[in-house]
């Protein structure tokens, strides 16, 4: 059996070797061609790597590639051996790891280290997944900065509470019978009316579950194709088998991950944060080596670009605050 490091300390030591690393991906993006390359051009097995320039040359085409090409790595000067580091930093934080602490761990620039991270989140979040079934929580919650604590020109002037906030709606599968663990599945919505939430649980909700609420008046009406109760918090907070403190568990890890860790998050990149918190609590039965592979095994077939995950970021500056984009720039992302 193939060594594989337990921990942090471990990982470091072991991915510090170019080669391992090099093995690794090999491994994970050709796992039938018993270690043999396929030409990403062509897909004929048995591409030569030409170490002196880290490439591979495909005797069938002619033609050169890299390793990363066709992975989440593609186009980074990074090396894999600060590559696999910062996956496995990721992954296994359970309150996440900022940027700026990443840029200080891997001796990279901060945007660098930004750049790396919504990479890694971008595989977190492309998971796949079943529709929920047996018995399952569902909740809403505001997240984002409060109205007293921002700028005079940036207050909404509309109210207090949820005003100028983003909407997370949250779903919770609950582990029972031949459902082994619990499971969640968490989404950016655009408002909380009955029409909005009750669409997304029909979608993501299989249809003749049981399905547990809090008092909200959107959720009245879910009877018609699912058992539902609910818990009204004004009164009690669990009702025999009836509660959401199971997905009220997974928004207090969600909010302390965002006020301590992710301190200045962008309504256009929520949706990523909380993708990769969820990733972390559906696997939190794994142990720290299991994660990282379970993640290594995602990176092939995906691709971010600079440009891509910061073209919301520019189009929000234009329509939102009126300025020039390095105004906005300066200003941190």
């Amino acid at each position: 059996m193939a060594y594989k490091p337990k921990t942090l300390l471990e990982a470091i030591v072991y991915y510090s070797d170019p080669e391992t690393c090099h093995k690794l991906i090999v491994s994970v993006i050709w796992p039938h061609c018993k270690g043999e390359a396929a030409c990403r051009h062509c897909g004929v097995v048995g591409a030569r790597y030409m170490k002196t320039v880290q490439r591979y040359k495909c005797y069938s085409c002619r033609k050169q590639f890299s390793i990363k090409v066709g992975t989440i790595l593609e186009d980074s000067k990074l090396p894999l051996t600060k590559w696999l580091p910062a996956f496995w930093l990721i992954v296994n934080a359970k309150n996440g790891i900022s940027s700026c602490e990443l840029a200080r761990a891997l001796g990279n620039t901060q945007k660098s280290a930004w750049f790396v991270l919504h990479r890694i989140r971008y595989v977190l979040t492309t998971e796949q997944y079943e529709m929920l079934r047996g018995i399952v929580e569902v909740d809403e919650s505001f997240l984002g900065g409060l109205e007293k604590f921002k700028h005079k020109n940036k207050k909404l002037h509309a109210g207090t509470g949820g005003v100028g906030k983003s909407v997370v709606l949250a779903f919770l599968q609950r582990g029972s019978g031949d459902v082994k663990r619990s499971k969640v599945v968490s989404k950016v919505i655009v408002g909380r009316n009955k029409e909005t939430l009750q669409g997304h649980i029909k979608q993501i909700v299989e249809p003749g579950s049981t399905i547990y609420t809090d008092a909200f008046k959107s959720y009245q009406g879910l009877s018609e194709k699912y058992v539902h109760d609910f818990v009204d918090h004004a009164l009690e907070y669990v009702k025999g088998k009836v509660s959401t403190n199971g997905i009220e568990n997974f928004f207090c890890h969600l909010k302390r991950t965002m006020k301590g860790t992710y301190t200045k998050c962008e309504p256009f990149h929520l949706a990523r944060y909380i993708d990769e918190q969820s990733f972390r609590h559906n696997h939190c039965d794994l142990n720290d080596s299991q994660r990282f592979a379970g993640v290594m095994n995602l990176i092939s077939g995906k691709r971010l670009r600079y440009r891509e995950l910061t073209k919301a970021y520019v189009a929000y500056y234009d329509q939102v605050m009126p300025r020039s984009y390095e105004a906005a720039e300066s200003r941190g992302h």
